[in-house]
């Protein structure tokens, strides 16, 4: 078991009900290989995904007069998997999570989902302990934060539809991709991808999905080109 309080302290939370703490940090896998436990953090993930988008769905509404489409684009900034991730990050809740030893070993991106899920169901059981205040509260501080940074660097955009219509307007050129490689097994699949103006190849990329790694190979080719 986890020194879960620990967590508690390091975010300024005091849990009423320890065990709803405990169920949010404890992965499907764990409970594979420690039949005793028997509530995963699945369900609180589901809880606290929709307490996100509400508090920040409603924080752009109120603060901004842009039209929907900026703030829905905004609002997937803020809350997409690799942010999440980011700020699970940020308050070490890897050290936190029970996993399988399997899972423990797994560094790569599928730990990064489970640290975005167990963010969530963190956030879920901060509702359920202490209310919509609290966790309006936790998420200004650590995911609204993030709010300028993602205007300045303009995060919010996409960068494949960014890259086609700067290819397109300078170059009269549409992007294609192509597969480059693709390993490991089918829950776990790895792609890397090319992104080509006819048949230059301007950069490539790996993602845990096609559509993953196209993004971030049209990300790079946008820094290449300095568009």
């Amino acid at each position: 078991m986890k020194n879960t309080s620990l967590l508690a302290k390091n975010i300024g939370i005091k849990f009423k009900k320890k065990e709803l703490l405990i169920r949010a940090l404890t992965h499907r896998s764990y409970i594979n290989e420690n039949p005793k436990y028997k509530v995963h953090n699945e369900r609180l993930e589901f809880l606290g995904d929709a307490v996100l988008e509400l508090v920040v769905t409603e924080h752009l509404f109120r603060n901004f007069k842009n039209p929907e489409g900026d703030l829905t684009n905004w609002r997937a900034a803020l809350v997409n998997s690799e942010m999440l991730t980011s700020v699970a990050k940020k308050i070490k809740l890897g050290d936190y999570l029970m996993l399988s030893k399997g899972e423990t070993q797994d560094k790569g991106k599928a730990r990064e989902y489970i640290l975005a899920n167990a963010f969530e169901a963190l956030l879920g059981a901060i509702y359920l302990d202490k209310g919509m205040e609290t966790a309006r509260a936790f998420i200004e501080n650590y995911i609204l934060t993030e709010l300028q940074r993602i205007l300045d660097e303009k995060l919010y955009r996409d960068s494949k539809s960014y890259f086609q219509e700067r290819a397109q307007e300078k170059l009269g050129i549409t992007p294609n991709y192509k597969v480059l490689d693709e390993w490991g097994p089918d829950h776990k699949k790895q792609f890397r991808l090319g992104v080509y103006l006819e048949k230059e190849l301007i950069a490539e990329a790996e993602g845990e999905s096609k559509h993953s790694a196209e993004k971030k190979a049209a990300a790079k080719a946008l820094e290449i080109k300095k568009w």
